[in-house]
């Protein structure tokens, strides 16, 4: 078995224990207001911390393409008019799409 496939397991198995240990939590932790607005604001934080990665590199590098930085403003005004999840997707990957294959990226 190669490191890779080590470390694949490895990572699915801390997966599934954190997924477990979360479903272990007893319901009084739970029921802290700080508990519970700390679960509610990670899941954000970290989809935007993955957002703005991905828009501003490219592999081990910085770099700004204009087709990326243009999709996530497209999902911004589509968030702002209170888009369903599935449009912003949609938009923003419409609009990358359509401006690479004007030549523009």
């Amino acid at each position: 078995m190669t490191a890779t496939w080590i470390a694949v397991l490895a990572t699915a198995a801390g997966c599934y224990a954190l997924k477990l240990a979360g479903l272990t939590v007893p319901q009084r932790v739970l029921a802290d207001p700080r508990v519970r607005r700390f679960a509610e604001l990670v899941p954000v934080a970290l989809l935007a911390a993955l957002s703005a990665v991905q828009t501003v590199t490219n592999g081990q590098v910085f770099g700004l393409d204009p087709a990326r930085l243009a999709g996530l403003g497209a999902a911004v005004v589509a968030l702002v008019l209170r888009a369903p999840f599935l449009a912003v997707i949609v938009v923003a990957a419409a609009t990358a799409a359509i401006l690479r294959a004007t030549g523009i990226s």
